[in-house]
């Protein structure tokens, strides 16, 4: 055999062990997603058919949850509303708390941001009454007000450990260089950092909307008028029928309507992920 054939030889066995090699990962992929996306599309195929007529298409079930209690519309501008507030104010108090443990230095600096950790110790569940009592107290109970409160607090203990390294991720040349042109604490924050930890940012803004827009203990117990009911304690009080008999069509769609909002922030922050911390460099 030539030298020319021996080496198309090899050139072929690789290309034929690379081939092999990407089906089986594309394959292990299609089934792992296929794992996922199942119960998803049963959801969906579930909540535009009738089981009890030869699962003939409807649109029965999403009339009936646009037109319960006071209406889809009004409990989904409640989740919005909690949702949205939640997200912003836990951007702002955890880009500025993670921005001064990070750059800045003070006594017990350490000894804060631990106690600022502690909360990951401990279930929110079981604060829940010395919470509602705080609330009652101060009267924010039946209120979204209250709620988005909630919400953000628990929230800042993985919000501001997210943040505050993403800030210590930053060479310190930039911040030298920063205070040589003259950049206050501020113009330092807003200039120089936030274009580099866009992507903590955007963890921390997809992470608080979706506990804000998807909690139901909070919800359930803090609120007892449907006037401020968010959509998952809405559709929990979903029942119909004999004994409680739960109504799964209209569960169905309303999770189905419950993902959209959730599905389509993610498809907007995910390229934060991948292209933030490049964006923020050319920004410079």
């Amino acid at each position: 055999m030539s030298t020319y054939t021996q080496v198309r030889s090899r050139l072929s066995d690789s290309r034929t062990r690379r081939l092999i090699t990407e089906f089986g990962y594309y394959g292990v992929a299609v089934l792992v997603a296929g794992a996922f996306l199942a119960p998803l599309l049963w959801s969906v195929v579930r909540s535009f058919s009738d089981p009890l007529h030869g699962w003939a298409p409807t649109s029965r079930y999403y009339d009936e949850l646009w037109t319960a209690g006071r209406g889809l519309g009004h409990y989904a501008a409640n989740s919005l509303i909690v949702a949205v507030s939640t997200t912003v104010l836990t951007l702002l108090l955890s880009t500025l708390a993670g921005y001064a443990l990070a750059r800045t230095k003070f006594p017990g600096q350490n000894i804060v941001f631990a106690a600022m950790l502690l909360p990951f110790m401990v279930p929110y569940q079981g604060i829940m009454v010395p919470i509602y009592t705080i609330m009652a107290k101060l009267g924010l109970v039946n209120s979204l007000v209250g709620l988005v409160l909630i919400y953000t607090s628990f929230m800042m203990p993985f919000s501001i450990f997210l943040m505050r390294n993403s800030f210590l991720a930053i060479p310190g040349e930039m911040e030298e260089a920063a205070i040589m042109d003259g950049a206050s604490m501020f113009q330092m924050l807003t200039r120089v950092f936030l274009p580099l930890v866009v992507p903590g940012l955007a963890t921390v803004a997809l992470y608080a909307f979706m506990y804000g827009w998807s909690d139901l203990l909070a919800a359930l117990i803090m609120l007892n008028n449907d006037r401020n009911f968010t959509l998952p304690l809405a559709l929990g009080g979903l029942q119909q029928g004999d004994y409680g008999a739960i109504d799964l069509g209209v569960l169905e769609a309303g999770a189905i309507v419950s993902m959209i909002p959730c599905i389509v922030l993610f498809l907007i922050l995910q390229r934060y992920y991948i292209r933030g911390i490049a964006a923020g460099a050319i920004k410079l």
